[in-house]
This record gives C-alpha cells, sequence and structure tokens, in this order.
C-alpha cells in the first residue's frame, strides 16, 4: 500500500496518476482494512492538491524546514530579548545552514 502512494506521488503526469490510484483503489478494495479505507478518503479529498503536486512538483518543504529552524533558535535562546540580535541570529544561521 505505502510502495503503491509512493509510486503515485512521483509519476510525471496526471495520466499515469490516474493510473496509480486507480490501482491503490484496487489495493483498498481487496485489504478491507479500515487504515486503508481512510488513507484513501484522505487522498480522494486531497486529489486536487496532489494533481497540482505532480504538475508543478512545488511542495512546501522549504518553508518547514525554515519554521523548524526558527523555533529550535527560539527554543535554544538562553534568555536573550533583544530583537534584533535574535533577529540576526536567525539569518547567519539560516545563512550558515543553506551554504553547506
Amino acid at each position: 500500500m505505502k510502495e503503491q502512494v509512493r509510486f503515485l506521488l512521483r509519476t510525471g503526469s496526471l495520466e499515469d496518476a490516474e493510473l496509480a490510484k486507480e490501482r491503490l483503489e484496487e489495493l483498498v478494495q481487496e485489504s478491507k482494512q479500515p487504515e486503508t479505507t481512510r488513507l484513501w478518503r484522505t487522498i480522494c479529498r486531497w486529489w486536487k492538491e496532489i494533481e497540482i503536486l505532480i504538475v508543478t512538483g512545488a511542495t512546501t518543504g522549504k518553508v518547514e524546514v525554515n519554521s523548524t529552524s526558527i523555533k529550535h533558535i527560539k527554543r535554544t535562546a538562553r534568555g536573550n530579548r533583544n530583537p534584533n540580535k535574535y533577529t540576526s541570529v536567525i539569518f547567519l544561521r539560516n545563512a550558515a545552514r543553506t551554504t553547506v
């Protein structure tokens, strides 16, 4: 099941995605498990967004990484209350991370 979902998300065209979705539906019906049925409903609910991902390849991964990085810096600020220094630390750490 997991491999079929990965295959669906890696397809390069909407036609291939539709075929992969049909195969996934067959697997869900064969398994008759509540977890797979719930997964199928989720995929159907998010199908428009999945199509956009397949066509554009755009994800929010970079935004999520930056958010997590900033939250980590905030957690380890150790009581520093100077907002200018805080902002500088965020910029410097992100710049260092992107150059590596």
